[in-house]
């Protein structure tokens, strides 16, 4: 049975500020399998790691991240909202993540919030960053704008996609091919009836769900042998993957 991939939500979010370099490296060094990541698009359109599309939550910023130039950006703190030692992090660029980190063997699911707000060319933004470090076989791009991951299929034929979804799709499997998806992307919940998972296993399309932090839901997953776990407690997951797998 292929081992499940440990997947850290936002990094490690519960340690370290969501989104930043830091909480990315503290996922690093619990041994995790990669990373899942928010991507929208500054006001001069540079592919940068945040989930809100306001600045409110998670920086000392106001207003709508599309309207902030880079720089504007680089001067919000990211950090302290989340604890005083952090503060002075700031919100990383894309290619910030993987100057620091493509390197490594480590899996990149960008997750491109292209819904709430449209971002015109963040598609190619990100695929041309994927491309510049070769890092095609180690990215999935995944979006709940599926719109935007037929985008990225049409920039780079080779680029990996992934549905993310949140309601229960008759035959998801079908729709995920039609679209020429990678793999499916669906909320955990919608994975306890067992004929989901075999018919994803039946037409080879990989599953990673999320957010998935209860240790039994962890458990009963691993051992469906899905392809990818996405958490926000990567140190639990990897005891329960080690535990499953020896």
């Amino acid at each position: 049975m292929r081992k499940t991939l440990n997947i850290a939500h936002r990094g490690a979010n519960t340690v370290a500020p969501e989104n930043t370099l830091v909480a990315f490296r503290e996922a690093l060094a619990i041994g995790v399998d990669g990373f899942e990541l928010d991507i929208q698009l500054s006001g001069d359109n540079v592919p940068v790691v945040i989930h809100d599309e306001k600045l409110e939550r998670t920086t000392n910023g106001k207003g709508l991240v599309k309207d902030h130039s880079l720089a504007a950006l680089k001067e919000l703190d990211a950090g302290a909202w989340f604890a005083p030692r952090y503060e002075g992090e700031r919100i990383p660029t894309l290619e910030e993540v993987f100057a620091e980190f493509a390197h490594t063997d480590l899996l990149f699911n960008l997750e491109l919030k292209s819904g709430i707000v449209l971002y015109p060319g963040l598609e190619e933004a990100v695929i041309k960053l994927v491309e510049k470090y070769n890092l095609l076989e180690q990215t999935i791009i995944s979006s709940f704008n599926h719109y935007s991951l037929v985008e990225c299929r049409k920039l780079n034929p080779e680029m990996r996609t992934g549905i993310l979804y949140y309601a229960g799709l008759y035959e998801p499997w079908n729709y995920a091919k039609a679209l020429g998806c990678y793999s499916v992307h669906p909320l955990f919940y919608h994975l306890q009836h067992p004929e989901l998972v075999k018919g994803f296993k039946e037409n080879n399309l990989p599953l990673f769900t999320w957010t998935v932090n209860e240790p039994l839901y962890m458990e009963m997953l691993v051992a469906g042998g899905i392809e990818g776990i996405i958490t926000d407690e990567p140190a639990e997951l990897k005891t329960i993957i080690e535990g499953i797998n020896n």
